[in-house]
């Protein structure tokens, strides 16, 4: 099992990034809660890393924070809930929203994240409560810097692209994406500012 990688970020295209440990390019997919904590591009990050091995490939999943990982490993033991849909709930809720709807039973701010549906979020609020890992989110690593790096030649349209690898419809993507005022924005701004639109 690969507990965590520390090194160089060479890429990041949301949901999946790639970091250079000594040469060897890890590709990872990340939450969108981790993608707002990243370096510039050509910086050091160290990122907690979930391994799942299937028949057709082997996913490395990244994670800004302890509790993060803790709460995606968490999610998956769910029924119904896979890799996939866990790192969607990551990516439209930080993991103290997501403890807050499961404390409130607000399943219809589950509902709205894509792939999240009446009986699954019900059956998340139910199997979780009294699951849930320690809250103490620490997401960032100490002294590291947070400076905003391109992602792409159009922002707008690798937010899109972003958001329809999360699992929602282009048509929702596009919509929520139209919605942000894009001007001087990174993709992790906009794709931050139109997921915040869904769950209001």
């Amino acid at each position: 099992m690969i507990g965590f990688l520390r090194g160089k970020l060479i890429q990041k295209t949301p949901p999946q990034l790639v970091l250079d440990v000594q040469g060897v390019g890890y590709e990872v997919e990340a939450p969108m809660t981790t993608f707002y904590d990243l370096p510039a591009l050509g910086q050091e990050v160290k990122l907690h890393t979930h391994l799942v091995v299937r028949e057709d490939a082997h996913i490395l999943f990244g994670f800004a924070s302890e509790t993060e990982r803790m709460l995606f490993r968490t999610l998956i033991k769910v029924n119904g809930v896979g890799p996939k849909l866990a790192l969607t709930i990551l990516s439209g809720q930080s993991v103290a929203e997501f403890y807050r709807c499961v404390d409130d039973n607000d399943v219809k701010a589950l509902v709205r994240l894509p792939g999240v549906g009446q009986k699954t979020a019900e059956r998340l609020i139910i199997e979780m409560r009294g699951r849930l890992p320690a809250l103490g989110e620490s997401s960032a690593e100490p002294g590291r810097e947070h400076t905003p790096a391109a992602v792409g030649n159009s922002p707008k349209q690798e937010a899109i692209t972003a958001l329809c690898a999360l699992g929602y419809k282009p048509q929702d993507a596009t919509r929520m994406v139209q919605a942000v005022a894009v001007e001087d924005k990174s993709c992790e701004d906009i794709i931050r500012q139109a997921l915040r639109g869904t769950i209001k």
